[in-house]
């Protein structure tokens, strides 16, 4: 007699879990799936939903262009560039074209002269202000295109692994799945960090900050304040992503409707504090706090005038987290589960693209040979753990100049270094790729003294970075002034041999950098002549990968 009861399905078996369908999730989603591996994507929401982490560099378009060659996903392409984005993707997104920072002081005229200001080269690209919801979903959609599983609205809330068969993730309403690797894409809530008890407590983090945000319309151009008529900067400032900087913070302006025919009139805004300094105050709400700061800082409030929230504000208690391990058997933690800093700068997705890269053959190759081993995956360990203690070196070194504009002017040059001389390692990298296509390239990169450094090839540039973040400890700890610190970091700039002389940025009025056509000629006739033989090869590389680039949009 038959039953009519049967024993229960086996759940399917994915080679790759995802958690997150975020820009991590969506990308490595993507090309997992484009490229013969079995993914399941996992997500606790739906599309399209609010995110920050708007602003792309350089650095970002340039892995994002290297990620849809290397993987043959022609539908990422588009998202490499400000054109691309609004042709293919979505027509709600604002460009970048400069990087910009005014400093203040509470209570005293802005000083005209305190202005610092890094313009992307208008001959080779325009960076974009991503309008996060739309670039989210339209990866998400990708990865489905390719054969992804998506499972949304569905939170795991736990996981087994077997270091020998994989993983078994549970969701919230008995579901289970079941996958060889599991990559943990979710942010902070990451299942496995606390799953594996994997956050350090406290963070390692140098950084101390919390931030409210929102998006806002009617947020007028600062260049139409009263204070911004004087600027001498070569960019406007509402062609870019606008920092105010003041003792203990920033605050973002991030414009989307900044180019002839915007559609999309939001503005996202973000304020920055060091608690230590701004102390949140119990009982006021994030637009109390906003409105408060306004009224200490009149020049700013010019742009909010008009301004109106269209989104509830978020607040957030410390930004900085970390992991003591991102890697183990049979699963990783993406660049947002393991760690974060700060929103200055921009690295956010930057840091999100070098691990998808990283993490992405690896994956396909052990779907192909069941080869899930840790050691396969060890240098992610390196990779994301260095990523962070630059970045945090960087933003913490920031914070401790955003008190004395001389240190605030010395420091972003060590950022501003990272930023192009990153590019170059990056661009180089994609150009001999692109000739060859040979991976090999890439695995060059991984055999570096400097995991996660912008420039990894150059011990004085990494000096550089650890010996600006000592004098900013001594300078917070009193035994170093301000200004012998911003001296200090200067020279070496100026005394370095990673960087041409023509650039001037070790001279304390270098405040503003735009990259002429002459100071590119000036440049190649350095590269050919004078630069060692780690940077002058690759900058020329580089340069005709960028130009090629060009022609070929």
């Amino acid at each position: 007699m038959q039953s009519n009861t049967s024993a229960p399905r086996r759940a399917e078996h994915f080679d790759v879990a995802i958690l997150g369908s975020g820009m991590a999730g969506g990308m490595l989603g993507a090309i997992l799936a484009r490229n013969g591996v079995s993914v399941l994507l996992l997500d606790a929401g739906v599309h399209p939903r609010f995110a920050v982490g708007e602003s792309t560099i350089p650095y970002t378009s340039g892995m994002t262009r290297l990620i849809a060659d290397r993987y043959r996903v022609p539908e990422i392409m588009p998202l490499s560039s400000f054109k691309g984005i609004r042709r293919h993707v979505s027509a709600n997104c604002g460009r970048k074209q400069n990087f910009g920072f005014v400093y203040h002081r509470e209570g005293r005229p802005q000083n005209r002269e305190e202005v610092n200001q890094l313009v992307v080269p208008a001959a080779l690209r325009t960076e974009t202000h991503l309008f996060r919801q739309d670039i989210d979903a339209y990866l998400f959609h990708v990865a489905v295109k390719y054969g992804a599983t998506p499972r949304l609205n569905t939170r795991i809330e736990d996981i087994e692994i077997d270091p020998d068969s994989g993983a078994v993730l549970r969701g919230a309403r008995g579901e289970e799945f079941r996958a060889s690797y599991v990559v943990d894409g979710s942010g902070f809530r990451s299942p496995l960090a606390e799953k594996f008890e994997l956050r350090e407590t406290p963070t390692r983090a140098r950084t101390h900050t919390r931030t409210i945000f929102t998006h806002m319309i009617g947020v007028t151009p600062f260049d139409d304040a009263p204070a911004a008529k004087r600027h001498d900067q070569p960019n406007p400032w509402h062609n870019g992503t606008l920092h105010h900087v003041f003792d203990g913070g920033w605050l973002w302006v991030i414009p989307f409707d900044n180019h002839p025919g915007a559609i999309n009139k939001l503005c996202s805004v973000g304020l920055t504090f060091d608690p230590r300094v701004h102390p949140k105050e119990d009982g006021v709400s994030p637009e109390q706090e906003f409105n408060a700061f306004l009224e200490r800082f009149p020049q700013i409030a010019h742009q909010f005038k008009e301004a109106k929230a269209v989104r509830p504000w978020v607040s957030t208690g410390r930004l900085q987290y970390s992991a003591k391990q991102v890697v183990g058997e049979r699963y990783c933690l993406t660049s947002h589960a393991a760690g974060f800093i700060d929103a200055l700068y921009s690295r956010g997705l930057t840091n999100t693209l070098e691990l998808v890269n990283a993490l992405g053959w690896r994956l396909i190759a052990a779907s192909r040979d069941g080869n899930w081993s840790l050691e396969r995956f060890g240098y992610l360990e390196a990779l994301q753990q260095g990523l962070f203690d630059f970045h945090d070196d960087l933003v913490f070194s920031s914070f401790v100049g955003f008190g004395d504009y001389e240190l605030w002017n010395a420091t972003c040059r060590t950022w501003m270094l990272g930023t192009m001389l990153g590019n170059v390692m990056l661009e180089d990298a994609y150009y001999r790729f692109a000739k060859t296509g040979d991976e090999k390239v890439f695995l060059d990169l991984e055999n570096s003294k400097h995991p996660g450094s912008p420039l990894p090839v150059s011990e004085g540039f990494n000096e550089l970075g650890i010996a600006t973040r000592e004098l900013c400890e001594s300078v917070r700890e009193g035994t170093v002034t301000a200004d012998a610190a911003a001296a200090r970091i200067l020279g070496r700039i100026k005394d370095a041999d990673y960087i041409a002389p023509a650039f001037r940025l070790g001279e304390r009025d270098t405040r503003c950098f735009n990259m002429t056509p002459l100071k590119m000629a000036k440049n190649a006739i350095w590269c050919r002549r004078e630069a060692p033989p780690e940077i002058g090869p690759r900058m020329i590389r580089a340069s005709k990968g960028l130009v090629r680039m060009r022609f070929r949009e």
